[in-house]
């Protein structure tokens, strides 16, 4: 089990993550590279809502395929190109997050790899 931890010492989390997760011994770890708005298809997703939807989307399905659920999230960073979507980003993450409160990271970039992306997340999940 994930003991998700946000000591007194430290800040507030400002959005639903925590500031730290601790994971047990032996427990399973997986990678989660960057996922962008693009469907299985290829197809990018237009706005900023629907690929960070579709994000997650991917996320969850990357989980699945691997015994695992957003509960198992350790870490997951956000990268957007504009400060104007950061209570988007927070709607979209909450809704796909089902509760759970990975430890998190938000960075505005100057770019992602194609010029139609504006947001790309990458996780690291474990299950004991």
């Amino acid at each position: 089990m994930l003991k998700r931890m946000n000591p007194a010492a430290a800040p507030k989390p400002f959005s639903k993550y925590s500031q730290a997760v601790e994971v047990p011994a032996g427990a399973r770890w997986l990678y989660i590279s960057g996922q962008v708005g693009a469907t299985a298809e290829g197809t990018i997703q237009k706005g900023f809502d629907a690929q960070a939807e579709q994000c997650w989307k991917n996320i969850i399905a990357i989980l699945a395929a691997n015994g695992m659920t957003t509960h198992d999230l350790v870490k997951c960073d956000v990268f957007v190109t504009g400060t104007e979507y950061v209570a988007a980003s927070r709607r979209a993450r909450d809704t796909a997050m089902q509760g759970a409160e990975p430890a998190s990271t938000y960075l505005v970039v100057a770019g992602l790899a194609h010029p139609d992306f504006v947001v790309e997340i990458e996780a690291v999940a474990a299950k004991a």
